[in-house]
């Protein structure tokens, strides 16, 4: 439970494990009344056992399917399992579990709460095209769900009943879908969502892939998914 609300915590993960034991006890140790379901999404390396014995729940898909079809199979799981509230987190360790106590608050009057990496908490920085896209996709999807969003990428999310039931049946596998286009959807069905402020924490494990080439395909990938997140009904 946190803050009375039965709650799970679906960390997506594909070739984690030299970081998901360490995320998994981080969570259990600072959040010890929560579930915790690691879904592996296809790893080719011991993930799924190094999280088991971490003492995670664990679901793990045939072959990967990218976080958005991940994050589906937890929500199905939570749904089925009768969670108030599930909160996903990175298996990398850049999430602070501390934070998500101010996630569930939030949930007493909003649907779906983002943990902001640019809301004035922290020093994370992004630079170039990537930042560009970030920007837009903020400025757009701002005036869309009617509040703030300064961070609408983030991997950082705590959703209700209400929200749980709804990605459970429907929730996008593509690109940037489980972002941008779940934001788009859950504005328009007039879930109400929120921000709070995070700080945000590198990588316990593996290299991150950045170049100016992937920028430039991300920025790219950013204006498409937004167009077609908004021409969808």
């Amino acid at each position: 439970m946190v803050n009375g609300k039965r709650t799970l915590i679906i960390i997506p993960a594909l070739n984690e494990s030299g970081s998901i034991a360490d995320v998994v006890g981080e969570v259990r140790g600072e959040l010890p009344g929560v579930d915790v379901l690691v879904v592996d999404d296809g790893s080719t390396d011991r993930t799924a056992a190094v999280a088991v014995a971490a003492g995670a729940k664990v679901a793990k898909l045939p072959y990967n399917l990218g976080v958005g079809g991940a994050m589906r199979l937890g929500y199905r799981y939570a749904r089925d399992h009768d969670y108030d509230v599930a909160i996903q987190i990175d298996a990398d360790g850049q999430h602070d579990p501390r934070y998500v106590p101010k996630l569930v608050d939030l949930l007493d009057d909003n649907d779906l709460v983002i943990g902001a990496r640019f809301a004035g908490e922290g020093d994370y920085m992004v630079r170039g095209p990537r930042r560009w896209a970030m920007v837009m996709l903020s400025a757009v999807l701002s005036r869309v769900a009617h509040t703030k969003l300064t961070d609408t990428t983030s991997g950082f999310r705590a959703a209700n009943r209400r929200v749980i039931e709804m990605f459970a049946t429907w929730y996008p596998a593509e690109y940037l879908g489980d972002t941008v286009e779940t934001l788009v959807h859950t504005a328009r069905r007039g879930y109400r969502i929120r921000q709070v402020p995070v700080a945000m924490r590198k990588r316990m494990a593996g290299t991150p892939s950045h170049s100016p080439a992937r920028a430039m395909i991300y920025l790219g990938r950013a204006f498409a998914v937004l167009t077609l997140a908004l021409i969808r009904r």
